[in-house]
C-alpha cells in the first residue's frame, strides 16, 4: 500500500494524437453517414483505436459528434466594415456559413438526441450556435456604437430574427438560402430598426463605388 509521505503518482498523459484522429474519424463518418447510421465501431476502426479509448476522453457519442462538429466551426469572423448594410449582411452569411460546416442531416437528429438531456442540449447550444450568435452580436453592438441602429434595440430578438431563416432551413433542409434572399431580409429588417434607413443605403452605395442617388435623379 502506498505510504502517506509517497507522492501520489501521475496518471499517464493523454495522447492527443489519439484526440485528433477520432475527431478527425467522427467527422469523415458523419460526412459518410449522417448521424442516425453513426457508429463508434466505425470511428474506432478509421482512428486506429478502441471504443474504450472513446469513451475514455468523450462519455456518450453526443459529447464526441459535438466534440468534432465544434472543431469543424472553428473560429467565426466578427463582420465590420463600417458599414451596417453590408454588414447585416455579411451576419446572415456568418450563420450560413456555420451550417454549411456541418455535415449534412446531422443537425437535427442530434438536437433531438440531446434534447431529453438538459446538459447536452445546453452543449449543443453552447458549442455550435453560440459561435456565431455572439459573433453577431459584437457587429450589432458596433452598429448601435455608431449610431445607426436604434439605442433600445432587443438585441436578443433580433439575433434570432437574423438567425431564424438559416436555422429554419438549415434544420429542415427544404432550401437554400441564396445572396437575393439576405439581401431581402436585411432589407425588411432594417426598415424597421435603423435610425435612418435611407442613409444606410447610400453609405453602402458610397462604399461600393455606386453612383449617389440623388445626383443622379436631383
Amino acid at each position: 500500500m502506498q505510504s502517506p509521505r509517497e507522492p501520489a503518482r501521475a496518471g499517464r498523459p493523454r495522447n492527443t494524437q489519439i484526440d485528433a484522429a477520432v475527431l478527425d474519424a467522427t467527422l469523415a463518418v458523419l460526412d459518410a453517414s449522417g448521424y442516425t447510421r453513426f457508429t463508434l465501431e466505425e470511428v474506432a476502426r478509421r482512428a486506429g483505436t478502441t471504443k474504450p479509448a472513446i469513451y475514455r476522453r468523450w462519455p456518450t457519442r453526443q459529447h464526441l459528434v459535438l466534440a468534432a462538429l465544434a472543431r469543424r466551426l472553428g473560429e467565426v469572423a466578427v463582420p465590420d466594415s463600417d458599414c451596417t448594410l453590408c454588414d447585416l449582411a455579411e451576419c446572415i452569411s456568418v450563420f450560413v456559413a456555420a451550417f454549411d460546416r456541418m455535415p449534412p442531416g446531422v443537425l437535427g437528429p442530434l438536437l433531438a438526441d440531446c434534447t431529453a438531456e438538459p446538459g447536452l442540449r445546453g452543449d449543443f447550444m453552447t458549442m455550435l450556435f453560440a459561435p456565431p450568435r455572439a459573433a453577431v452580436e459584437r457587429t450589432l453592438t458596433r452598429a448601435i456604437a455608431r449610431g445607426d441602429l436604434r439605442a433600445d434595440l432587443d438585441l436578443g430578438l433580433t439575433l434570432d430574427l437574423l438567425g431564424s431563416l438559416v436555422h429554419y432551413r438549415a434544420l429542415f433542409g427544404h432550401a437554400a438560402t441564396s445572396n437575393a434572399e439576405i439581401e431581402r431580409a436585411v432589407e425588411t429588417l432594417l426598415q424597421g430598426i435603423a435610425t435612418d434607413y435611407p442613409r444606410l443605403v447610400e453609405h453602402s452605395r458610397q462604399l461600393q463605388g455606386e453612383p449617389d442617388l440623388h445626383q443622379l435623379h436631383p
